[in-house]
């Protein structure tokens, strides 16, 4: 798995920036004025960061972007990274210049001159997040990448932070490892044998296997990879650090390949399936990222792995199949499968752990992102209050979220004329008939909210925070959530 830089706090030390033979990095406000390591810097260089500041460039900064001035005379370093910062910027300046930071960060690594900066531990975060580089594909070596040192006035108190911040890191780089790897490498058993691997954490990690299944009854799941050579599963992750209480339950949709089976996607495009278990992904990030903190919450995390093949044994367009609900589902499109994988593992959640809600994630419909475009998820949910505490975490980490309607008149579309439901209600609203099949599968009085994250799990370039590729969105937002809700 991708390597994340080393983050350390030190206390100021001006003495060490003459020497130090990586970046160097300051920040300066609007005002231009400069902080004790800024004027050292400025001295050292002759006066260049004094003149930078001054320059039509830097006027145009937005708060957290940067200019660099290469290989500085009167230091080592191999430039100095000039960001535009307040004393106080909120959170998500913050980040965004730890992402300048991250992006540019080569192999002598990043001297971080944050003094008394409002958090820097963001910054930190930011830095970390946008350094990830997936590589593991390729036959040349990747690119050195040193680490980052954050010189602050209090480092004892960045030290303690940066405990947590590692820990967020890591999970969003699990993520977007298991996205971004080819559905070759990513089977439906390399990614259980991943997941196992992370019982040493402290995870408590089953896996049920096909005949597992088969005696629950998840029809609808086995229905989805019955045209593939690669078994069907089902990995099951508790954390379990809050006591008696009954857990929160995540479910991903895991497809880690997906043709549409009979109903073949067109061939351009397809090789952009390998993301279809980005949901699955978040949740195993989540889970990585709770334990590695050491939560103090109860959570469990399920996630439904599959293949979507066309074979002589595929699922067809017409066939009804009964979940484990009970319920019977008219197939009228096997490419709209990861309902399916998610309707029988939601409803083996709910009914084995009994959880005060329900959250499950799947990169399920391109109609969210014909609607949201791949700045927000769509936010589906049956409990204001839930959804409520949801969308606030979202805020709080810049992920955007954004609520959805449920509805009779969209339940009704899903009528079938030979089963109970139908897998798909025609072109109109089809994120919004997506979710109210999940609703089918939700126990009553069951606090559930239905993510669907197919515009923000992979978008088409990078983000401020993440190279082009996956995102890892909803790590953040969900440890966010479950600190804020569930962590006394």
């Amino acid at each position: 798995m991708t390597d994340m830089p080393q983050l350390s706090a030190a206390a100021l030390d001006l003495d060490a920036i003459a020497t130090f033979t990586g970046r160097v990095v300051v920040f300066v406000g609007e005002d231009g004025k400069l902080d004790q390591a800024a004027r050292r810097v400025n001295r050292l260089t002759k006066g260049a960061l004094e003149r930078c500041v001054a320059g039509d460039a830097f006027s145009k900064l937005k708060p957290g972007d940067s200019v660099s001035l290469a290989y500085p005379t009167g230091v080592a370093a191999t430039g100095v990274q000039v960001i535009r910062l307040e004393r106080r910027p909120s959170v998500a300046q913050a980040r965004k210049a730890g992402g300048a930071i991250g992006k540019g960060l080569g192999k002598g690594g990043a001297l971080v001159l944050a003094g008394t900066l409002n958090h820097a531990a963001e910054v930190a975060l930011g830095a970390a997040l946008r350094a990830y580089r997936y590589s593991e594909m390729r036959s040349e070596e990747a690119p050195e990448q040193g680490d980052i040192t954050c010189m602050v006035s209090k480092p004892d108190d960045l030290t303690a932070a940066l405990s947590g911040i590692e820990a967020l890191a890591g999970g969003v780089y699990f993520t977007r490892d298991l996205v971004n790897k080819p559905a070759n490498v990513l089977t439906t058993q390399t990614f259980a044998d991943l997941l196992e691997a992370n019982a040493k954490l402290g995870l408590k990690v089953e896996v049920l296997e096909e005949p597992d299944l088969e005696k629950l009854g998840m029809n609808l799941l086995l229905g989805v990879g019955v045209g593939s050579e690669t078994p069907t599963k089902v990995v099951v992750m508790e954390w379990n650090g809050g006591g008696d209480e009954p857990p929160l339950a995540l479910i991903g949709k895991g497809v880690v390949f997906d043709t549409g089976g009979i109903s073949l996607k067109p061939g351009a495009g397809m090789e952009d399936m390998t993301m279809d278990m980005g949901g699955a992904g978040v949740v195993s990030g989540v889970m990585q990222a709770l334990a590695a903190r050491k939560a103090k919450a109860n959570v469990v995390g399920l996630v439904g792995l599959v293949e979507n093949m066309p074979d002589g044994r595929a699922q067809r367009p017409g066939d009804v199949v009964t979940s484990m609900k009970g319920d019977t589902v008219e197939v009228i499109n096997t490419d709209a499968e990861g309902r399916l994988v998610l309707a029988d593992v939601m409803w083996y959640a709910a009914d084995r752990f009994k959880p005060v809600g329900m959250i499950d994630l799947a990169t399920l419909t391109g109609a969210i992102i014909v609607a949201l475009g791949h700045e927000n998820a769509g936010v589906f949910s049956n409990d204001d209050a839930f959804c409520a505490a949801f969308l606030k975490a979202a805020e709080a980490e810049d992920e955007g979220a954004w609520r959805m309607p449920l509805g009779e008149g969209y339940k009704k579309l899903l009528k079938s004329d030979i089963a109970d439901v139908k897998n798909i209600g025609g072109r109109w609203g089809g994120s919004v008939t997506a979710a109210e099949f999940l609703h089918r599968f939700v126990p009553e009085d069951m606090p559930w909210i239905h993510l669907d994250i197919a515009g923000v799990a992979k978008p088409l370039g990078e983000t401020t925070l993440a190279p082009k590729g996956a995102t890892g969105w909803g790590v953040l937002a969900l440890d966010r959530m479950i600190r804020d809700t569930y962590e006394g």
